[in-house]
């Protein structure tokens, strides 16, 4: 993979209906699934959503959005947020691939669980996105765009409702082909976040 693709990957929000080959989408979580993880325990897991079976995930999500509006938060604190997550949903809904990210490791975020439990689950959290990372830049390199996206929280009870599923839901990537190509929006400088202690 060409490093560049480090600087050239953007956050796309405008897709194309060109319809994206299984095989491209395999290759592209093939990327993924050679990322690092924590003690190799490789927490990840893809579901792929595309045609009818994309719209009904979505009207899912759709349904969690309002009940969080409507008045039956469970992130009242995340409020403001809520707009954000109307966009989002309006650029899943054009994509037409949505990839869905589940931690087979993790429990529900809205769970107690013990401090021993909580630093693997940080740890398996880095190892997931260190595999989105991965199919972002390949995805980039196969001149595939991708939304990374975390306002799947907004609706999260009726998302895992809808996938069946005990795993921890821990967001989505829209994907498809690009409409637009953005310019690179501001990153901090590297003396900001840079410190060597030699």
């Amino acid at each position: 993979m060409n490093h560049d693709m480090i600087y050239s990957r953007r956050s796309i929000r405008k897709f194309s209906q060109k319809t994206l080959a299984k095989e491209t989408i395999e290759s592209i979580v093939d990327a993924g699934r050679m990322a690092p993880s924590a003690k190799n325990r490789q927490p990840w897991k893809y579901l792929i959503y595309g045609g009818r079976h994309k719209d009904e995930l979505l009207n899912r999500m759709e349904c969690g959005i309002q009940r969080e509006e409507q008045g039956d938060p469970r992130l009242p604190g995340s409020a403001h947020g809520i707009a954000d997550a109307k966009n989002t949903l309006r650029f899943m809904k054009e994509a037409p691939v949505i990839m869905i990210i589940l931690n087979t490791n993790g429990t529900s975020p809205f769970s107690d669980i013990d401090t021993d439990h909580r630093v693997t689950e940080i740890c398996d959290t880095l190892s997931i996105g260190a595999s989105i990372e991965n199919i972002l830049l390949k995805a980039t390199e196969l001149g595939v765009g991708t939304l990374w996206i975390a306002n799947t929280c907004f609706a999260y009870p009726e998302l895992t409702a809808y996938l069946k599923t005990e795993h921890q839901l821990v967001g989505a990537v829209a994907m498809g082909y690009a409409e637009e190509a953005p310019t690179p929006r501001p990153r901090k400088a590297l003396a900001e976040i840079l410190e060597f202690h030699l």
